[in-house]
């Protein structure tokens, strides 16, 4: 009997000793332990690093200080491309006479810039004031005379019926008194440029881009022969005529 139970206790003994055990957690990991780990021989580790790519170069900003507090607009620099130069610049005293000249046109737009001289005439007129009782006064008038006009036709040399430009000086004509305008022909054609007035001198140049309408654009000289124009001129502005005439191949017959 006593065998029994002391096989009984050795067993109870050893299930007690087993659960008691299965309640005791394993150690946690030390949260302080560096991340660089260690070696084999116990000595610590380089930290591994990402090299980042290189694509800017850190500089010194440079805040530039604005006087009146505000931008300041820089003009944009007038492209080569965009320069037209002269073909063609006539200066007459008409009398009911007319000059022409024929151009090709195939890279549009062109121009062409007149400046007149019209007659003057000057008169004796006399204002009443019959409001005031006064005694009519005697003015002096200075106008431009009836009689003086001069007007620019482009049109078609194959058909001459198709008039792309038909304008000019003198109100007697239907004309405006601009002294100096600048015209613009947007059509591609072989233009036939006539010119014509009475009583008026007028000096008058054609204006086209070199490339697109010439060949060889080396007969040009791109500082006294070419200019910019705007794209859309306006008849108070004056543009300046070079002193030298360029020499391109074109023909100055009207047909």
């Amino acid at each position: 009997m006593k065998l029994i139970d002391i096989r009984i206790i050795c067993c109870l003994s050893i299930i007690l000793i087993v659960v008691a055990s299965g309640c005791i957690s394993p150690p946690k990991e030390n949260k302080t332990t560096s991340k660089t780990g260690t070696s084999a021989g116990g000595n610590p580790l380089s930290p591994t690093t990402t090299a980042t790519p290189n694509y800017v170069t850190e500089v010194t900003a440079v805040v530039t200080a604005s006087t009146t507090g505000q931008y300041k607009t820089v003009p944009p620099t007038p492209l080569p491309g965009d320069m037209y130069c002269r073909i063609y610049s006539t200066t007459n005293t008409y009398a009911y006479n007319k000059t022409a000249v024929v151009f090709n046109l195939q890279y549009p737009p062109m121009y062409i810039n007149y400046t007149v001289k019209p007659s003057n005439i000057t008169y004796k007129d006399y204002i009443d004031y019959k409001i005031t009782n006064q005694a009519p006064q005697e003015v002096t008038i200075d106008k431009y005379s009836p009689v003086s006009w001069f007007v620019v036709t482009v049109k078609s040399k194959s058909d001459p019926s198709k008039i792309y430009i038909d304008d000019g000086f003198g109100e007697t004509k239907g004309y405006s008194t601009y002294l100096n305008r600048t015209l613009k022909i947007v059509n591609r054609d072989n233009m036939l440029i006539e010119f014509s007035g009475n009583n008026i001198t007028a000096t008058a140049s054609v204006w086209v881009k070199p490339e697109g309408n010439f060949n060889d654009t080396t007969t040009f000289n791109m500082t006294t022969d070419c200019a910019y124009f705007a794209p859309n001129p306006r008849d108070v502005i004056i543009i300046a005529t070079p002193t030298t005439t360029a020499t391109p191949t074109y023909n100055p017959s009207a047909g």
